[in-house]
């Protein structure tokens, strides 16, 4: 008997998790600092939203085809080509800074090309997942994603803010360039394992714009599924009203205080990895739509509230602390639901197609809460602002203001769409209604169809 020389299941997860957590915290510090960077240089909160909407709507117009392109390949290789595309734009961005050419409106660009290889990244890798480890573990295999995305950004702000100081901008990129080189080599060292075929995914063989397609129809054949996103489309919607402007109702509450920024930021980390730490030892509450549900409702109720009310370091960092512990909890249990749900080898397509209905409305949210923040928002909440009497008891006037009544508003917006969802048996008794993959064989989309029914 040969011995097995590559790592395989939790551990072969585990040393591509380490590349991950490294090439996170390199993306992490760049991102940190470009931020600072862009609102130092323009001072409105529009720049930073357009960045950020650049990024999604490539990502979600090549949502689609990138599932079904990951179904079609080497998960493995889909995941390497994100990386390394990824490291190029940084590459071309240290450029670009320098030469002292680099804009803000050069991020809008890098930004976009970054959207677009990255689609390829997360259903490859949620995919590989499922074929990598066995159901029990998927919750917790998603908290140590989480984990990893959050304890990067501990220390990003505070290696960021350091090295901004003493060595500069050059210095982060130089950084975020060497750990994609980490994530690359992470992948190459293991195998992940290639889905057998079931019935669902020779059900959806076609040309690339049939079996992109199938993943619409695959969602809408489960109303359980297609409603558990929906709770995600509108939830994101209205959180990311608020979202948006965290950085700059900071930055201009505090006369661009970088420490504050960066330790409102480092709080929200390390709640991110309480969070992450949590689910990968716990797994996630036993209705796991449960996990989803109530933690929107927290994050909108003592997270985006308080920190739209707070006007100091401590709220702030609290808020910040409750928000990111919330995610892994939301995202690890709505993820291990899936993972369970469809069949491993059509994974890719369908979720592209779920992150798509879920992200769909963020470039909108983005679109509207700058503007909505600079031109409306902030001279309302001025004093003497029309909004200023009215609600200046709550968040204080001044610069910022407007933007802390923004995510006052989000909160409560966010709390209500979860109340409501609970009330919808579809959404709350979708582990019930739906079976699992193993247990249909990954029947197609019409058979499923026929079994989701509520119970008695």
């Amino acid at each position: 008997m040969t011995k097995q020389l590559q790592p395989v299941g939790m551990r072969a997860f585990t040393v591509i998790w380490i590349g991950q957590l490294i090439s996170l915290l390199g993306t992490s510090m760049t991102n940190f600092a470009l931020t600072i960077w862009a609102f130092e240089k323009t001072g409105r909160a529009t720049d930073l939203a357009l960045i950020g909407f650049f990024f999604i709507v490539p990502l979600l117009i090549m949502s689609p085809f990138a599932g079904a392109i990951v179904d079609r390949h080497d998960r493995k290789l889909m995941m390497m080509v994100s990386d390394l595309a990824s490291g190029i734009v940084t590459v071309v961005v240290l450029i670009l800074f320098m030469s002292g050419r680099l804009e803000v409106w050069h991020l809008f660009i890098t930004a976009a090309i970054s959207g677009t290889f990255q689609t390829f990244q997360w259903p490859a890798y949620s995919a590989a997942i499922s074929t990598m480890l066995p159901k029990e573990q998927y919750a917790r295999a998603n908290g140590m994603l989480s984990l990893a995305e959050s304890g990067s950004g501990i220390f990003a702000p505070v290696l960021a803010g350091a090295l901004l100081s003493f060595l500069g901008l050059t210095a982060i990129f130089i950084i975020d360039i060497v750990s994609f080189v980490f994530a690359i080599g992470a992948l190459l060292l293991v195998t992940i394992p290639q889905p057998e075929r079931t019935e669902s995914g020779e059900e959806g063989k076609g040309s690339l714009l049939q079996e992109a397609a199938y993943g619409f129809r695959y969602i809408l054949a489960r109303p359980s599924l297609l409603g558990l996103q929906l709770v995600f489309m509108v939830g994101n919607f209205v959180i990311s009203l608020g979202t948006t402007v965290t950085a700059p109702m900071i930055l201009a509450r505090t006369n661009s205080n970088e420490l504050v920024f960066g330790s409102v930021q480092s709080a929200g980390a390390i709640g991110g990895v309480v969070g992450g730490l949590l689910m990968s030892a716990w797994g996630g509450p036993k209705r796991l739509v449960y996990g989803v549900l109530f933690g929107w409702l927290l994050s909108g109720l003592i997270g985006e509230i308080p920190m739209g009310l707070g006007r100091s370091l401590p709220v702030w960092a609290v808020a910040s602390f409750v928000m990111a512990a919330l995610v892994p909890v939301i995202n690890g249990s709505n993820q291990a639901i899936w993972q369970a749900k469809v069949a491993p080898d059509v994974q890719g397509r369908v979720f592209a197609i779920r992150r798509l209905i879920a992200w769909v409305v963020t470039p909108l949210a983005t679109l509207i809460a700058g503007p909505l923040a600079d031109q409306v928002m902030e001279p309302a909440m001025r004093t003497g602002g029309v909004l200023a009497e009215r609600f200046g008891w709550l968040v204080g006037t001044g610069p910022g203001a407007g933007m802390s009544l923004m995510m006052v508003f989000s909160g409560v917006l966010v709390t209500v769409v979860s109340v409501l969802a609970f009330m919808f048996p579809v959404v709350r008794l979708a582990e019930d209604i739906l079976p699992d993959h193993v247990q249909t064989g990954g029947m197609g989309a019409a058979e499923t169809a026929e079994t989701e029914t509520a119970p008695a």
